[in-house]
């Protein structure tokens, strides 16, 4: 499996790709001024689905977050569920 961070501006989607084809995405916007990003949507693509590929996506949000030193807002609510029950990203969290 391979991740694709494709961002343009404020903006980007993060792919999860097998050899031949997209697994899902997940979709944010970035605040750099408030050291924010915010995850706006995950999608796993239906025969991907149950797998913990949606989870994937989230974690690779969050490494992301972590490399430029931003909090994360999670406004799917997919992702939130996920987040709260990470212990080791309490520190990223962001509230409602």
């Amino acid at each position: 499996m391979k991740y694709e961070n494709n961002q343009s501006g404020n903006g980007g989607v993060i792919t999860l790709n097998n050899d031949t084809e997209e697994i899902g995405r997940l979709t944010y916007t970035i605040f750099p001024e408030d050291h924010k990003l915010i995850i706006s949507f995950v999608l796993v693509h239906p025969k991907f689905e149950g797998r913990g590929m949606g989870k994937f996506l989230v974690e690779e949000a969050i490494r992301f977050a972590r490399e430029n030193h931003w909090k994360i807002y999670p406004h799917c609510s997919y992702a939130r569920s996920v987040m709260n029950r990470m212990e080791d990203v309490k520190d990223l969290l962001l509230p409602n």
